[in-house]
Formats: C-alpha cells, structure tokens, sequence
C-alpha cells in the first residue's frame, strides 16, 4: 500500500535556533488556512507535542526510531496523518541539530536524529537557521547542511531571529548562491517567549489560555514572515510511502470484560504517548483519565492505574492536599490491581516528594537534584511482573531533576548499567523513572491489560 501525504521536516543545526516557534507557528498558520495538519515530533520529547496538538486541534505525536524501532516510524507516522481524520499536510519537527542523533553504544551514529527520521519518510527538509550572530557566513553553512549527507533533501530556509531588513538583505543576497531557496525570515520577537524550567518549555496543558494566545501569536508570526505557498509546495513533493498505518489492534492480544484502566492527565502528569492509550484500548479495555490535582477518587470500578511523567514536583503541595485521592491509590495498590507508574508515577506514588506525603505505596522519598538526568537507556527487567518477565529488554529515556532514595526496592524493576538495579515491582505496582513508549513493546499493553481483566473478574467474585 502506497500512501501520500504532504509532509516536511522543520530542521536546525543546532538546539534553541527556533525550531518549536517556527514549527508550532506553521502548524498553526496552515491550520487558519483551513488544512487539516498532522504534527509530529522527532525524538521522545513530551513537551514540544504539546504546543504543536494545541495548534492542530489533533494530538502530536512522536517520531523515534530507538523507542520504537526504525521499521514502525513510517507506520507510525501514517497512524498520525490518518487519525482521526486524513491530513492533507504534515509538520514534522527534528530534535537538536539536524544530524544529531542517539549516543549509544548499541546503535551507529546518527541513529534516531531527524536526519534519520527523514530519510526513512522520504521527507524534504527546511532549515530554521538562527541568523542573529551572522550574515554572510549563513551561506557556508547552509551550503556545508545541503552537501553532508546526499541522503537528505534541503528544500528551503527560515531565517529566524532576523535583526533588520538590511540584515535579512544581506543573508538572502547570501544565500543565493547556496542552492537553497529561502522560504521565510522571521524577526527577533522576546513577546514569543515561551517560559521553561528545569526540563524545558512549560507545557502547553499547564498554561491554559496563556498557551493558546502564544501559539495563535507564532500562527500570525509565521503566515507574516515564511512563504506558506513554498512550504506546502515543498512538503507536496514528498513521494507516497509504502506502508500502512500503524493498527495497534494488531499488536495486541484482546482481553475479557472490558476492564476499567484509568490514566493520569491534567497540569501535574502531562507526559505520555498517544499510543500507549490507543494499545491499552485495542486490547478491549476502557480507557479514562483521572486528575490527581482536582479528582477525589479514581473513576468507579477502576482496575488498573498508569501513571507516566510530568512534573509533580511543581505541584507537590496540591497533590499531596488530594488525601482523598492519595488514599484511593493506596487502596487501589493494596488490593492488588495494577499500577504502572513512569517517572512522575514513581513519585506519586514515594512515600514523600520534598518532604510533602505522597500516596505512600513505595517505601522511597523523592527530592529535587541538582542535574538534569536524560538520555536513551536499554532496560532488561530484574523481576517477573504483571509488566514484564525478568529478562525483557526494552528501549526507553530517562528525564527527571530528581532522586529516589532508594533508587530501587527488594525487587527491582529495571537495569540498565553497572551502577545497579533500578525501579520498584512490589505486588501490582511497577514503578520507575524510564518512560517507554508501548508501540515498541506492545506486549506491556497486553499484559497490562491482562492484570487488569483478572482484577476485574476478581472484584465481581
């Protein structure tokens, strides 16, 4: 099955040259046009898919081959531009700089950077170079991105964070010689600022009406400075990819009495994979959300908690005021339903976060560390869980600015170097800080779901 679908990928040659602006902007742009656009996002980053769903009204989604594989990425990818409804345009934006890929040992380089990722959707590629330090020079190094690797395909350029119109006149006159067309130059704007923390932006769910108004400003921003006609002819060029949508109802195994599964949301958990809940309701299962900040109890008849990231310790206060809810995940633990917790899930669940109560289910306390901790990691599981059998090897990343002391139980849920064991299986609790993405390990869905089915079945005995 050949499947076509406009699409382009919003590159840089480096972190912080503008890429989530100008990517969210065009998503933004192309939507008040009147498109139907799919957004994706490169790498395992949460927060980016944030402002890019909120300026398509359809979930971004993430695009990585180490969490998933390299053979899913064009499945994945159509799943996307074909759900809920087909797109006609895709918006895929890279991560760091355009070459830059996984460093690990298990893979070559360059695996998993948008380069990669673009290569394997045949997708052409446009620079978003930060010209404020620059100007003739922009030329050299627009040339040196176009001839690196013959694999890739430089459409176009977006000059951002231009100063003048003299200094946008020199770095198009430039770049004329380079062979790439400039498609856009947008100007320095400190009103566009984003605010971030200690793991980056702050996401887009937490800011509410404040993000909304960013991403309609970067719409107007771009669609003022970037040639939308040039970009979508550019992304029309793209040949159709011979794949079919990722289905997750054929990576599952079906379950018996539609269990009840609810998933942490709302501003403290806003970490997670749209896929991890399309696998879980494949299998039969009911899928809602529960909100630790605001809801008192778990939704009736729940049989079975996920709890991913997010950033709890901003809102340790609030959560841990939720008693009532807190409580109802203790019981929930206790009387052996199924917890996954990733994360943000392993400090909820502590005993302590900053020394405020957390819901107590793992003997751990939590606090802020001084480094930021993250990178790809390969787990093997040390204990037999309703997860994962001992001796399953994941792929997964690491995110966080804290600690758990200790960082494991008597039974561990992890390893991945030499420094020890990781993470805590204690009865129907799995909790960690390595976040996965179920697409590349779609059996956790089923055996997810399975634990949950037979707490059900348990709870109507």
């Amino acid at each position: 099955m050949s499947a076509a679908v406009p699409r382009v990928v919003l590159a840089a040659p480096s972190s912080n040259a503008g890429k989530t602006s100008i990517a969210t902007g065009l998503i933004a742009a192309f939507t008040a046009r009147g498109l139907t656009v799919s957004p994706h996002k490169v790498g395992p980053d949460y927060i980016d898919p944030g402002y890019h769903g909120l300026a398509a009204g359809r979930p971004g989604r993430n695009l990585d081959p180490w969490l998933v594989g390299e053979e899913r990425i064009a499945p994945l990818f159509l799943r996307g531009a074909m759900h809920p409804r087909p797109a006609e345009l895709a918006v895929i934006e890279g991560v760091m700089g355009l070459f830059d890929g996984a460093s690990h040992p298990a893979v070559e380089p360059g695996y998993a950077s948008t380069a990669h990722v673009a290569a394997v959707l045949g997708a052409p590629v446009v620079l978003v170079v930060d010209a404020s330090a620059q100007a003739r020079s922009v030329a050299a190094l627009v040339h040196g991105f176009a001839t690196f690797d013959a694999g890739i395909r430089l459409g176009g350029v977006i000059l951002n964070r231009v100063g003048s119109d003299r200094h946008e006149a020199i770095l198009r006159e430039s770049l004329g010689a380079a062979g790439v067309p400039v498609v856009g130059a947008i100007r320095r704007l400190d009103q566009l600022h984003t605010p971030s923390r200690h793991l980056g932006l702050v996401p887009a769910a937490e800011r509410s009406a404040d993000a909304v108004a960013t991403v309609a400003r970067l719409g107007d921003v771009v669609a003022d400075g970037v040639d939308l006609d040039a970009v979508l002819a550019l992304a029309g060029t793209a040949p159709p990819l011979d794949a079919r949508p990722w289905d997750p109802a054929e990576e599952v195994t079906p379950v018996d009495g539609r269990p009840r599964i609810a998933i942490a949301g709302g501003p403290a958990f806003t970490f997670g994979y749209a896929e991890n809940a399309e696998l879980l309701a494949a299998t039969g299962a009911e899928v809602v959300t529960v909100d630790p900040l605001h809801d008192e109890v778990l939704p009736p008849g729940t049989a079975g908690l996920v709890i991913g990231g997010g950033f709890p310790e901003v809102y340790a206060a609030e959560l841990s005021a939720n008693r009532s809810l807190r409580a109802d995940v203790a019981r929930l633990a206790a009387e052996g339903a199924p917890i996954a917790a990733e994360c943000a899930g392993l400090l909820y669940l502590a005993r302590s976060l900053d020394g405020v109560p957390m819901c107590g289910v793992l003997d751990a306390a939590a606090t802020m560390a001084p480094r930021l901790t993250l990178g790809y990691r390969t787990g093997v599981a040390v204990t037999d869980s309703f997860l994962a059998p001992a001796g399953t090897r994941v792929r997964g990343h690491e995110f966080h600015r804290t600690v758990s002391d200790p960082p494991a139980g008597p039974a561990a849920a992890w390893q991945w170097t030499a420094d020890g064991p990781e993470g805590f299986v204690q009865g129907s609790v799995h909790a960690s800080y390595l976040h996965l993405n179920w697409a590349g390990s779609p059996q956790l869905a089923t055996r997810f779901a399975a634990a949950a089915s037979a707490r059900r079945a348990q709870a109507l005995t």
